[in-house]
């Protein structure tokens, strides 16, 4: 596959970084630094990944990440300011979220509302307004990364809707099916199995 759009990084290798992420598989980590690591390093697709697996493993787990990749060699050089207002903000991640859910984005905001309000507001502002708007990675590559985590973690429901996701922002179905075996080595017969299985049934569904 070929690099993401705003990196240099071919973008099966960004999907691998992230999944190394999400498990905190330090030697997959460690392979990542070897291959593409330096001290200041500019790349904007690979700061996104970066920043975009806070929200499949949370702080604690991408700060662990971030100190196992400095120590195996890869520091990344200082961000550019955000020059996105808050309204941009809101306004870009409803357009992404919308885009992502298709003709289901209000009923899943409105499960998300049921559910806990104050976490609505959290992922439409924060996850999607905040991180999965922001510049410097397609949109396409964001949900394919998000259907490795997903797969990786074991999180079926999330992976059905990104699986589809990915396929409204621009992924074939092919795109979506490579990414599992991308990160197949890294999960157990019986999990690859079943993404194998969600991926097949709902990305060429959509």
């Amino acid at each position: 596959m070929t690099a993401a759009e705003g990196s240099t990084i071919e973008r099966d290798d960004l999907v691998r970084l992230a999944v190394a992420v999400v498990l905190h598989d330090r030697a997959m980590l460690a392979e990542f630094a070897r291959a593409h690591g330096g001290d200041a390093v500019e790349d904007a697709g690979l700061r996104e990944t970066l920043l975009q697996c806070h929200l499949f493993c949370g702080v604690p787990g991408t700060v662990a990440a971030l100190d196992a990749l400095r120590e195996a060699g890869l520091a990344l050089a200082p961000a550019p300011p955000s020059e996105r207002s808050i309204e941009e903000r809101r306004a870009e991640g409803a357009e992404l979220f919308d885009e992502i859910y298709g003709d289901g984005a209000d009923a899943v905001r409105g499960h998300l509302e049921e559910l806990e309000s104050t976490f609505a507001r959290w992922v439409a502002e924060h996850a999607y307004g905040r991180v999965l708007a922001r510049p410097g990675l397609d949109a396409r590559t964001r949900e394919l990364i998000a259907v490795a985590c997903l797969a990786a973690t074991g999180y079926d429901r999330q992976l059905a809707s990104h699986a589809r996701g990915a396929v409204r922002c621009g992924a074939s179905p092919d795109d979506v099916a490579h990414v599992i075996e991308v990160i197949g080595p890294t999960l157990g017969p019986d999990r690859l199995n079943r993404a194998r299985e969600i991926v097949t049934l709902f990305a060429r569904a959509e």
